[in-house]
């Protein structure tokens, strides 16, 4: 079994879904499905699943064999701890939330373990569900293989919501010992390698200089790397640009 985060430790569990239950058949009228995706609805309440759909052809499990723990377990092994840890952390932030708890989302790229024993490269999205007394109550993933998708050894995310400067600031903080970068950093990247300053960056993203400078700097140590030009080298190299 993968390590879990300490905080979704005690939230997740190996209960599979029922495919006769009530929760089922009523997910299974209102959540849209298209070819390619596998999704789940995982209750935090009931410490069950309440639906998934879409597995076999994904991933060649049975949608009955789809747990919580199982979609932990079969992350890829140089994946696995960096994907916990994002979602672990996303539950604790989402935690000190009470309002527009619906509006927030994550998604990462990562690789998941076929039955087969093939990688898959997917992206992953983890939306609220649904929300009781104030708290997240349900989370519903959306799992999609893309084909032109090439996954390095860096991880790559982006955060969504109300608060989503605060949201992916904690997750770039915790995250700062991966291989990682945020949907926030790499577009600030993305302008760097076109040749615009820090300066048109920040007026091309309606922010400071400073604030472009707090999402570009910090890659040169994660990523050991000493200039700009290393640095879009490297993400060149590194199929994150």
């Amino acid at each position: 079994m993968k390590t879990l985060g300490k905080f979704s430790k005690s939230k997740i569990s190996d209960v599979p879904v029922s495919l006769k239950s009530k929760e089922y058949q009523e997910l299974n009228k209102e959540i849209s499905h298209f070819n390619g995706q596998g999704i789940y609805v995982y209750s935090f309440s009931q410490h069950r699943m309440l639906y998934a759909i879409g597995w076999d052809d994904l991933l060649g499990y049975e949608n009955e064999e789809i747990n919580m723990l199982h979609l932990v377990n079969i992350t890829a092994p140089e994946y696995a701890k960096f994907s916990n840890e994002i979602n672990d952390k996303a539950l604790l932030f989402l935690s000190t939330k009470t309002k527009k708890l619906k509006e927030y989302s994550f998604t990462l790229e990562t690789k998941k373990v076929h039955k087969s024993g093939e990688h898959v490269p997917l992206v992953w999205r983890v939306n609220v569900h649904t929300v009781k007394e104030g708290r997240v109550d349900q989370i519903i993933g959306i799992a999609e293989r893309i084909n032109t998708i090439k996954l390095g050894s860096i991880m790559q995310y982006s955060a969504y919501g109300p608060d989503k400067s605060n949201f992916e600031e904690m997750l770039n903080k915790e995250l700062f010992l991966h291989w990682a970068i945020s949907k926030k950093e790499k577009e600030a990247l993305s302008l760097a390698a076109k040749g615009l300053t820090f300066k048109e960056i920040a007026n091309k993203l309606s922010v400071s200089v400073s604030a472009v400078e707090k999402r570009i700097i910090p890659l040169y140590k994660k990523f050991e790397v000493k200039s700009l030009p290393h640095l879009v080298s490297f993400a060149h190299e590194n199929n994150i640009l």
